[in-house]
């Protein structure tokens, strides 16, 4: 026995077994780049941009944590039907990504609020220059194309904030005739009462089955003597 209570030679007969298992099967060699390698749902190859989801709310660059995301905007006026000023929107000019910096850590895609940003399983795009690897918004959005579909939500997980928001409004309905309506007045009319359910009317002497007190005599009851 060894001194730390095991066999002698007992790790060497498994490293043994384990080399006469492997010999005996068939080396598999994948074929690339002839054949496509078969990569998980969520590996992450580079990071595409959808233009029209991004608002400049300039979190992705803040929170990047190698400050690889470089973008640019201006802002410029909007007329909105029935507004009285027109509005202001920020419009997208410089949206680019260094790969030769960007260690593919995905928080610029967790943290976007608005899905600009999606992870896509390309990893050919390797350059003999590194300038090249700056990639801009004209080349990010092209790797939208490349981007898979969500799965499918697993049935036995919780449900989606929308989700439980949407079903607890539709099991709260709003009763529209427990509220009073009110009618506006015309000009020059009496101010109407709002109109809601009718109170119901005070029972009177007869529907109470209560006698009514007699009246107190005065002094014509007492024959009009003199007190």
């Amino acid at each position: 026995m060894s001194e730390r209570g095991g066999v002698p030679g007992e790790g060497l007969v498994k490293g043994l077994a384990v080399t006469l298992k492997t010999m005996t099967r068939r080396s598999t060699t994948q074929q690339y780049p002839d054949v496509a390698p078969e990569l998980p749902p969520r590996s992450r190859g580079v990071i595409a941009l959808l233009t029209e989801n991004c608002t400049v709310c300039m979190l992705c660059a803040r929170e990047c944590p190698d400050w690889c995301i470089y973008i640019d905007s201006h802002k410029e006026e909007v007329a909105v039907a029935g507004a009285a000023r027109p509005r202001q929107r920020n419009v997208l000019d410089k949206f680019d990504i260094d790969f030769s910096l960007c260690m593919y850590c995905g928080i610029c895609i967790e943290v976007c609020p608005f899905d600009a940003l999606y992870w896509s399983p390309e990893f050919e795009y390797a350059e003999y220059d590194i300038k090249d690897l700056l990639h801009d918004k004209d080349h990010l959005g092209q790797w939208m194309a490349t981007v898979p579909p969500p799965p499918a939500h697993d049935p036995h997980g919780e449900p989606a904030k929308e989700e439980t928001t949407a079903a607890r409004k539709a099991a709260t309905p709003t009763s529209s005739a427990a509220r009073p309506t009110v009618v506006r007045p015309e000009p020059g009319a009496a101010t109407p009462r709002a109109t809601g359910p009718a109170a119901p009317p005070a029972a009177g002497p007869a529907e109470s089955g209560v006698a009514p007190a007699a009246p107190e005599p005065g002094p014509a009851d007492d024959g009009g003597a003199p007190r």
